[in-house]
């Protein structure tokens, strides 16, 4: 007999077995009816850490501090493991989006730095918006980001 471990691949029922999908909210969103409230509150500052580069603080930060947070408690928590996994691609995404709004201002003349003044504005919308799902216990994906960690 074949097991999944010798061929490598999973059916889907497999997966949905070990993965089952988390329960929907009455407002649609997915949410973890086991998480504790230090879990939200851990997780809102995950993402509220994007406050020290939008404060002026600045540079790598916000990120070294994410990525931190992400890292000790990653493996105690799914909950955990996925709002720090999503508040680290997304600062990485901001910045990649900074280098490219950057350079395609140098290719036009500018206009580019217009675009790349919209980037802080979505990372403060963002990460309001997170912090607000992490403290109600509900997964949330934020916009234009980059899964450059799975």
């Amino acid at each position: 007999m074949v097991s999944r471990w010798d061929t490598g691949v999973m059916s889907d029922q497999q997966v949905q077995n070990e993965h089952p999908a988390p329960p929907i909210n009455e407002q649609g969103r997915a949410y973890d009816p086991d998480v504790t409230s230090e879990e939200r509150t851990y997780a809102m500052f995950m993402h509220l850490t994007l406050l020290l580069n939008l404060t002026g603080v600045g540079g790598p930060i916000s990120f070294i501090a994410v990525l931190i947070m992400w890292m000790i408690k990653k493996d105690e928590s799914p909950f955990l493991d996925d709002h720090g996994r999503e508040a680290v691609n997304f600062q990485i995404s901001l910045f990649v989006w900074i280098l490219i709004f950057g350079f395609v201002g140098i290719l036009t003349c500018g206009l580019g730095w217009l675009v790349a003044m919209g980037v802080p504005v979505l990372g403060a919308v963002g990460m309001i918006l997170a912090a607000i799902a992490a403290n109600k216990g509900e997964f949330y994906r934020y916009p234009m980001t980059m899964r450059f960690i799975h």
